[in-house]
């Protein structure tokens, strides 16, 4: 009989051959049943293959749900997997159907089909079978103030042009406001331009041309601080602890020193589960 740890490391751990299987089911199946509700959508596949459609959606929500229940069953921390981030998406993923039994007659089928559009959730479960998304989510974290800091400039900077705007061209030309001439400064910073606001005088067009070459430095400036710290995270995680040998992130023993590499994802019990 398989061993509740040995069932929490298939589960939660992807290390072994029958936890990357357990990955690959779980990942196909929720490819799967995502392409089902795209298709289900659509009006003339949906008349054509109600049947078929509502087998296979019971067949997947029946699946997750047992992986759901399997997931609570394991985990050395039941409530806080449940109230967790992920916890939560597993839940959405399969309420819709079940909630679709508790309604009945015409004129609730709008609000059935509304409710079920939550089965789209389900891709958000792709990102934790991803070492490298949680690498990124890291990287994120660990720039969030930089970032932080770069949106309030740029806040600033959008309240001062749409000001300015304001008084350069005046309600005749579309800026009738401050809100609406800031609302011109961030579709025009980001480099959008709707083109529902334009102005129309030598200065103002002057301030906008300005406005757009600033919009394309402003789009660089995130891209980079993010990319620094994940270059910062690769380096912490390609050095020996023993030899300090770099570019050994994926490998289990240094290939200078011999040294056996600890493995970010084997162990029992696991991390937080908040942040499965």
């Amino acid at each position: 009989m398989v061993s509740k740890q040995h069932l929490y490391h298939i589960v939660f751990f992807s290390d072994t051959k029958a936890g990357k299987l357990f990955d690959i089911i779980l990942l196909w199946s929720i490819l799967i049943s995502i392409l089902v509700a795209m298709l289900d959508s659509l009006p003339d596949v949906h008349q054509s293959l109600k049947t078929t459609f509502y087998i296979l959606e019971w067949f997947f929500t029946i699946l997750f749900t047992i992986e759901y229940l399997l997931r609570i069953y394991v985990s050395s921390k039941q409530r806080s997997y449940i109230l967790s981030f992920w916890g939560i998406i597993d839940l959405i993923a399969i309420l819709p159907t079940y909630v679709s039994l508790f309604f009945y007659g015409y004129q609730y089928l709008l609000i059935v089909r509304v409710v079920r559009l939550l089965r789209v959730f389900r891709v958000l479960r792709l990102a934790q079978f991803n070492t490298e998304a949680m690498s990124l989510l890291l990287s994120l974290k660990a720039s969030f103030h930089k970032i932080g800091i770069f949106l309030s400039a740029v806040l600033a900077l959008v309240i001062i042009l749409g000001t300015i705007m304001y008084v350069v061209e005046g309600g005749e030309n579309g800026f009738t406001s401050i809100p609406q001439s800031i609302y011109w400064a961030i579709i025009t910073i980001t480099t959008v331009g709707y083109g529902d606001i334009v102005p129309q005088t030598v200065l103002g067009k002057l301030i906008s041309s300005v406005t757009m070459i600033l919009g394309y430095a402003i789009i660089a400036v995130p891209t980079g601080i993010i990319t620094v710290e994940m270059a910062r995270a690769n380096e912490r995680d390609k050095k020996c602890p023993t030899c300090k040998t770099k570019n050994i992130t994926k490998a289990k023993y240094c290939n200078n020193c011999g040294t056996k590499l600890k493995s970010q994802e084997a162990g029992f019990p696991p991390p937080d589960p908040k942040t499965l």
